[in-house]
This record gives structure tokens, sequence and C-alpha cells, in this order.
């Protein structure tokens, strides 16, 4: 099996998302497409491997968010199979809805930032349950597992020792010791993301493969202290919300306590930009109080 890393270079910076090329009997899987705005660096990097765009067979999502998936669309036109969790399906068929809900966040950035989503025709969208499996010829199969937490249409995929985790195993810049705990709103929720974690741990991996950023090897140890992030940014923002803090004292806590971390684990200041820009701390805070708010009412 060869896994090859791409580097999406996402607004022009290097490290922050990536996609996975493999080689297999039934032509190239790609996990993870990245947005549209870098689907030229995509494809480049597959012609510096000595592919064509016609070689890519089989296309898995994560999930629908637009650094995971943005590109899905346009490899489904170009005749590739996309693989996805089956909440995922009708967004990247139609999604209107879901260019529409980030331009509201993102504003006049949305374009520069994201580029273009194109529709998925139908026949080439392609739902995976829980551990359905991807054949690929002389024995490799790729297997689909259901991991919520990050996101409820989230899926990790398992292919012998490796595990390709999307955001379930959050985001690590390459040669650090610092987890940042992935919390985007809407659908942070502890419960089920530390069960999935577990779920991945159990599973005995060799190695991981984060979307945000690059091969990990120490895949037990990560996955043991991931699971400790996931508590303990839960715990630290309902402790500012009981606290009576409002939504801009808990971003400032939040950013406050991320940031003395990673520089206590020898993040550099650039490396702090690299880490807001691809999975920003105001982000966050607002994703995990989002998630308290929900359990109160």
């Amino acid at each position: 099996m060869r896994v090859h890393t791409l580097d999406l270079h996402f607004q022009d910076t290097p490290g922050l998302i990536a996609a996975y090329v493999i080689e297999s009997h039934e032509g190239l899987v790609l996990i993870e497409t990245g947005p549209g705005s870098t689907l030229p660096t995509l494809r480049s990097g597959l012609h510096a491997l000595g592919f064509a765009e016609k070689d890519v067979r089989h296309v898995l999502v994560t999930h629908i968010h637009l650094d995971h998936a943005g590109a899905a669309g346009w490899w489904a036109q170009q005749g590739a199979q996309v693989y996805c969790h089956a909440n995922a399906a009708r967004h990247l068929m139609d999604p209107v809805k879901l260019i529409a809900s980030a331009r509201m966040v993102y504003q006049e950035q949305m374009d520069a930032l994201w580029g273009p989503m194109l529709p998925a025709p139908a026949d080439r969208v392609t739902i995976l349950n829980d551990g359905d499996r991807l054949s690929l010829g002389a024995g490799m199969e790729l297997i689909a597992w259901d991991t919520p937490g990050h996101a409820r249409h989230h899926l990790a995929y398992l292919l012998g020792g490796s595990g390709f985790t999307g955001d379930v195993a959050g985001m690590r810049l390459q040669g650090s010791d610092y987890l940042s705990v992935t919390t985007a709103p809407p659908q942070f929720e502890p419960g089920p993301y530390m069960a999935s974690v577990d779920r991945l741990a159990a599973a005995g991996l060799e190695r991981l493969y984060l979307t945000h950023f690059g091969e990990v090897s120490d895949a037990a140890q990560h996955l043991a202290r991931y699971r400790e992030r996931i508590r303990d940014v839960h715990e630290s923002v309902r402790a500012d919300m009981a606290a009576g803090q409002d939504a801009a004292v808990v971003r400032a806590n939040h950013a406050a306590r991320e940031h003395a971390l990673a520089t206590s684990l020898g993040v550099s200041a650039a490396d702090w930009q690299r880490l807001e820009m691809s999975n920003g701390t105001a982000m966050c805070a607002d994703g995990i109080r989002l998630c308290i708010e929900k359990a109160r009412s």
C-alpha cells in the first residue's frame, strides 16, 4: 500500500490541509479533497506524482465541511465515485444551503477562502454506513466508521493499521506536541466525540493520517492525549459559562488558555498563526459554548 500526502497549501500556507492519494488495484483513491480554492494545487500534486485526474476512481470525504469536501463535486463531475456519510450525501448533490450558510459566516472572504463548491451528480455519490467496506483489489479494503463528535455526519476510514481521521482526531502541526481540538459549531458533542476517539484507540491503529495535518506515528499516545484535550476544553468553557461570562469573554479565555498551552509545548508565534488560520480559537469557543447552551435548554 502506498499513501501519498499532498499538501494543499491552503491560503498559500504549508501544513494546514492535506489530501491523501492511495495507489490501489482499483485505481487511485483520494481521501479528502480540500476546498475548491485549493483544487489547482491538488491537481498539480497529482501530476507531480505522475498521475492524471482520470486515474482517480474513488473519492472519500470524512465530512462536508468546506476544508474537507469543497472540491468533491468537481471530482464527481470528472467521473470519480464519491463516498460519504448518509447525512452528507444530499449536501454534496445540492450544496446551495451549505454554501449559503458558509457565506453568512465568512461573508466577503468566502470565495477567496473556499472557492467554488460544485454539485455532485446523484449517480456519482455512494453512501457508506458504519462498517461498510470498499474493496480495492488484492485484499485491500477500506472500512468506514461512523465517528460523530466533531460533526454528526463524520466518517473515519480504516485501511490495515492506518486510520484516516478527518477532524475526529484533531489538528496537530507536523513536529508539534500541541493538539488543537476541532470544536467548530454547530455539532460539537463531547460525549460522542470521546466515544469515537475511544473506538479508534481500541482498534490498535499503527498510524493516523490527519487532514490537519499529516501522518502521526504515535497513534495510541495521540488518541489518549486527544481524549483528555476534548474533556479539558469542554470543562474549561463550561466553567466560564457557569461563572456568567458572555460570549466575548468565553472566546478570549479559550484563546488565552490554548495559546498558553501551545507556547508551553514549543509552538512558535508563526505556528500559532497557522493554527488560528485552520482551527481558530474563536470559532472553537463558539462551538463549545453552543453545545453547552443546547444542553441547558
